[in-house]
């Protein structure tokens, strides 16, 4: 076997991926540039080392399943004016998640909570941050399944492995007694040890109508609302925006 294919062969079972794929054009540039070993196992080094960190994000965006990829640079704040462009940035260092400190986001429908939302949930996994992106009503089905399988257990220990979860759009369905009650399981096991960030369309006061028990919501907004980040959400819909301008560019 020549030396060649023989370092290809260690390198593919060390799993050194770009090493393999690198060597000979980083080689050529070390003899080009009269670059000593150490350099040359340096530049290679990084390079490994760099796109192995591109491949943990991306795994991480995948592992999030968000619905819709939305970045918080093409968030226009200056349609939001009362939402503070620099807290948002500042939550985006991710130094919540450590603290595991919820992050609420209220207001009405179409004022750009999910893309927000996202936009901190996507700069979470680019710090390779374990990330789940769930929708509100969506969870509590996945939840009275696993109530109904016998593996609600197991399904709260899986979320317990995550560092932030975001539940999008609580509020826009009533939940049934069985689905509050899990839904209040959930956030309580995620209390004070994994970073939650919720968007919703009601005021703290309304939550009752989602929940059907002012007794069980208490309990829950006495939880999340402890240590939390509040954010409101106060404008006029980008969705009715838009169909306001076409329709004037229509006519």
């Amino acid at each position: 076997m020549t030396a060649n294919l023989l370092l290809e062969s260690h390198l593919r079972s060390l799993r050194l991926a770009t090493f393999r794929q690198q060597y000979r054009q980083v080689a050529e540039d070390a003899s080009r540039h009269n670059l000593d070993y150490e350099r040359y196992l340096l530049a290679l080094a990084e390079q490994e080392v760099a796109q192995r960190l591109i491949n943990s994000q991306q795994q991480r965006i995948k592992a999030a399943r968000f619905p819709v990829l939305k970045e918080l640079a093409d968030f226009d704040f200056s349609l939001i004016p009362q939402l503070n462009k620099q807290r948002v940035l500042d939550l985006a260092r991710g130094d919540y998640i450590a603290k595991a400190e919820p992050i609420i986001m209220v207001g009405a429908p179409g004022l750009g909570k999910s893309h927000v939302s996202t936009g901190l949930a996507l700069a979470a996994c680019r710090q390779c941050h374990h990330v789940r992106f769930y929708n509100a009503a969506a969870l509590v089905n996945e939840l009275i399944q696993a109530q109904e399988q016998h593996r609600l257990p197991k399904f709260l220990n899986t979320a317990l492995k995550q560092q932030l979860i975001v539940l999008d759009e609580l509020g826009f369905i009533p939940f049934s007694t069985l689905g509050a009650q899990l839904m209040f399981q959930f956030c309580a096991t995620l209390h004070e040890r994994v970073a939650i960030i919720i968007t919703t369309n009601l005021a703290f006061a309304d939550w009752p109508q989602v929940f059907g028990s002012e007794q069980l919501t208490g309990a829950l907004l006495d939880r999340l609302t402890f240590k939390a980040h509040i954010l409101e959400f106060i404008g006029e819909s980008y969705r009715f925006r838009q169909r306001l301008q076409q329709e004037a560019n229509g006519h």
